[in-house]
């Protein structure tokens, strides 16, 4: 991320270099030069489309840049990872499994639950942009589209509502064509954030009675010593274990956004 930065800093003052030098007032017709091993050629202002072709690299890497959080805050890996999270704190092991597993896990969960939505990104923008059927403005409108209407359906009406009434619009949308996505994603994050937070809550029920029923037990025959999360670790994971909670977990998480 940080080289990417990197790159796009060195080309906007690669790009004010040659407008001092006559580049912007026409005294040349294309100047060339070399950019990491490649050869870049740019048009004067007879030519506009050399300028749109740079402008549109520029926003490409900062797109690329900003790809992480896109998958964060527009799929379903916050909902995804949250409940991997408390379901580890629930069973009390610790790190294990360690972040890399979860985030790993996490990660190709929101891909396989992505996928319906990916596809048509692909069939209704991605080969017909390739196949210039469409122009960049319709691209963005319908590979934009599949997202929002994903965010939409996770997306609660108190949730919406509040950040439409904070956004202080001047005309209030009349349907959800009209809202803006500035609007839609933070209302998306904080109704994945709750969803998360009532499963978590669910997921601890069952081990918090198995730490309960171990204390119990170890209070009556007066080891009052011996720590009850030593004893309540192997029950757990022996009835995690028994009833796979694993599958069970993912199978609940992948059903929740169908």
């Amino acid at each position: 991320m940080k080289k990417n930065k990197i790159i796009i800093i060195l080309i906007f003052l690669i790009l004010i270099v040659f407008s001092s030098n006559g580049f912007a007032t026409g005294e040349i017709d294309s100047t060339d030069f070399s950019l990491f091993g490649n050869n870049i050629t740019i048009q004067n202002q007879d030519n506009p489309g050399g300028y749109v072709d740079t402008i549109q690299i520029i926003l490409l890497l900062s797109v690329l840049t900003l790809l992480p959080s896109i998958v964060i805050m527009m799929t379903s890996f916050t909902r995804t990872i949250i409940i991997l999270s408390f379901m580890r704190t629930a069973l009390g092991t610790q790190q294990t499994p360690p972040n890399q597993v979860l985030v790993g896990l996490a990660l190709f969960l929101t891909f396989f639950i992505m996928t319906p939505v990916i596809n048509q990104i692909n069939d209704d923008a991605i080969k017909p942009f390739i196949a210039e059927e469409i122009t960049q403005e319709e691209f963005q409108t319908k590979a934009l589209k599949p997202i929002r209407e994903f965010m939409f359906e996770q997306t609660r009406d108190t949730d919406l509502k509040l950040f439409i009434d904070l956004s202080q619009l001047e005309k209030r949308p009349e349907n959800l064509e009209e809202i803006p996505t500035t609007t839609l994603v933070p209302a998306f994050m904080i109704s994945e954030l709750k969803t998360a937070f009532t499963i978590g809550f669910q997921l601890f029920i069952p081990f918090l009675i198995v730490d309960m029923v171990v204390a119990s037990t170890l209070m009556a025959m007066g080891m009052m010593m011996l720590p009850p999360v030593m004893i309540a670790l192997p029950f757990k994971l022996l009835l995690f274990t028994l009833v796979d909670g694993w599958h069970l977990l993912v199978e609940m998480i992948v059903k929740g956004f169908q």
